[in-house]
């Protein structure tokens, strides 16, 4: 590695991100599930989106959120994988200093719009399920619409401080990320200056976002479970039972490698760093492949 990347410099013009540290010889075999997950949420995604696009009894607003959570899904994983990917067959490591910002921005930004769109499409289903009469009235194109520009706002707002906060700190130590992506803790860990307000804000926007949007979730399908229960038929219960479970498997395929990694980021000093790489690419590809699955192919 070259003197560059231990001497001293207040904004570096490039970083070096070395994918998963200490399973360097494996990484062209680890990318393999990878890549095919990758390509699976691809496929899956636009699939969705052609299919809601070409279809006009699919018009409704269940669909509009399948396809509003299909984007953020594909934007998502490809803030990340691509670059992951280069790394891992091409050795292909720097990433500038404004496309970091860029990066950790779009990841950040789309993965509490990703929350926010669970959040909305629980309560579709509490709605629908709940109160079917009042379905039409509440969920308008115009209150789908409102809704879809809180997330889009709410996510926007929270994530602009990072690369803020990331720029005005000088880095004197390396610019090399032990990642594959320019996450906010894995950058400012770089820099030369107390990044308490860095991580305290971090944490603020972890809870913040998850617990707001799981209580909501929760209570959404707390009743929608009351509902459920209160059936004629069994055959009834049990067919809307297995969806909303399919539902919760993929809401916790978001939620507990999330909170587990921002968790061990800053405070797991034991805990193995390739591990926690791992848990974030599951993170990062799980969910995007499952929606398609659980969300389009079970939902009638």
């Amino acid at each position: 590695m070259s003197d560059s990347n231990t001497t001293d410099f207040t904004n570096p013009s490039t970083f070096i991100l070395l994918g998963i540290p200490g399973l360097e010889a494996a990484h062209i075999w680890i990318s393999i599930p990878f890549c095919a997950m990758y390509a699976i949420a691809v496929l899956g995604n636009f699939t969705i989106l052609f299919i809601v696009k070409t279809e006009p009894s699919l018009h409704e607003p269940m669909y509009y959120f399948l396809c509003m959570l299909a984007i953020t899904d594909l934007v998502m994983s490809t803030s990340t994988v691509p670059k992951m990917l280069s790394i891992f067959w091409f050795n292909s490591r720097e990433i500038s200093f404004s496309a970091c910002l860029t990066q950790m921005y779009f990841i950040h930004s789309f993965s509490t719009m990703e929350s926010g769109m669970l959040v909305a499409m629980a309560f579709d289903r509490y709605v629908a399920i709940c109160n079917p009469l009042r379905y039409s009235t509440t969920l308008t194109n115009s209150a789908v619409a409102k809704i879809g520009l809180a997330v889009l706002l709410r996510s926007v707002i929270l994530t602009l401080p990072y690369p803020f906060l990331v720029k005005r700190w000088p880095y004197c130590r390396t610019n090399i990320i032990p990642h594959f992506y320019c996450g906010h803790i894995a950058v400012v860990k770089l820099a030369c200056a107390d990044i308490r307000i860095n991580s305290y804000y971090g944490l603020f926007n972890l809870f913040s976002v998850i617990g707001m949007d799981v209580f909501f979730i929760a209570v959404s399908y707390t009743l929608i479970l009351r509902a459920i229960f209160r059936l004629p038929t069994k055959d009834a219960r049990l067919k809307t039972f297995g969806t909303c479970i399919s539902h919760v498997c993929a809401i916790s395929a978001l939620y507990i490698p999330d909170l587990f990694s921002s968790l061990m980021q800053r405070f797991g000093h034991n805990v193995p760093l390739h591990f926690l790489i791992l848990i974030t690419i599951v993170y990062q590809l799980v969910p995007p492949m499952l929606h398609p699955i659980i969300y389009g192919v079970r939902t009638k």
